[in-house]
């Protein structure tokens, strides 16, 4: 899987929640967004190179893609 073309992919995401005035609810909704409709290995993909695409990702979407990660390895 491409990285990079997964990093674009959520910035996508991020740029439609990003329209909402509450941040805190955009980041909520992004990261839900990437757990309803993203496949497991999609989410495990962009999670094993979060660093090395951290710059090209939109603040929200990154805080997003930790909480998210955060919550699946709780699992």
């Amino acid at each position: 899987m491409d990285i990079h073309h997964l990093a674009k992919m959520a910035n996508q995401i991020g740029s439609f929640f990003e329209a909402y005035p509450d941040r805190e609810f955009a980041v909520n909704e992004i990261a839900a967004h990437l757990r309803k409709f993203w496949e497991p290995r999609m989410r495990d993909a962009i999670f094993k190179d979060l660093d090395a695409v951290k710059a090209e990702l939109h603040p929200s979407v990154y805080e997003a893609l930790l909480r998210l990660q955060g919550t699946e390895a709780a699992v």
